[in-house]
């Protein structure tokens, strides 16, 4: 897949005319992944470019993406409700070169990137996946596959203690009725007794959490 695949296939399926601004639109949610879903966030920042675009207009193209399987997104699950929440939504990349690609300089966004790997690796597992808000602190995914729910965090590293406290913090006043997972790129095992550490490329090669 490439940008000449996206822009010329779609704008002619679609019979896109605003090129411009569709194209706009289009590297700003791929460069933008595993972040929170909000036309209207995407209006105003267009806007702010001086590029003028509905939020209607906004939703059409993203959905444009997602019938594509140029980009995916993840509801929010709520706990309290048990169900998904639709007004809550995370974009992701279905391929995260896409995003590299677009980066200037030599900033790669490694932890969003390595969310998205891991998202794409549990859809291809199988797992219905959503984001979980443990009262209001934000656990990366819920996956459930075969009546088994498991939470599952994701960071580059937690090496420094700032972000193992940042990591495990959405874990605390969790039961033990849900697997817990911490997936990093670091070597050393940060499991305790109630979060199993996995690395990287140890749930690369995985079928099953």
């Amino acid at each position: 897949m490439n940008d000449t695949i996206i822009y010329n296939d779609l704008e002619n399926r679609y019979m896109i005319r605003k090129r411009e601004e569709f194209e706009r639109i289009v590297d700003y949610v791929l460069i933008s992944n595993a972040r929170i879903f909000s036309a209207k966030s995407i209006s105003d920042y267009m806007r702010s470019h001086n590029i003028t675009v509905s939020v209607p207009t906004v939703i059409k193209y993203l959905s444009y993406l997602k019938e594509a399987y140029v980009i995916t997104d993840v509801a929010l699950y709520s706990p309290k409700a048990k169900s998904k929440l639709n007004y809550y939504y995370k974009i992701y990349n279905e391929d995260v070169s896409m995003n590299s690609i677009r980066v200037t300089g030599s900033r790669y966004d490694l932890t969003h990137n390595l969310e998205n790997i891991v998202l794409n690796e549990l859809l291809y597992m199988g797992y219905e996946v959503t984001v979980y808000d443990n009262k209001g602190k934000e656990i990366d995914f819920r996956a459930v596959k075969d009546g088994k729910t498991y939470l599952i965090q994701v960071a580059y590293s937690v090496a420094e203690d700032k972000a193992y406290q940042r990591e495990f913090a959405p874990f605390s006043s969790l039961d033990n009725t849900s697997k817990k997972i911490l997936i990093t790129n670091d070597d050393i095992d940060y499991s305790t007794s109630s979060v199993y550490h996995y690395r990287l490329q140890d749930f690369l090669l995985m079928n099953e959490l």
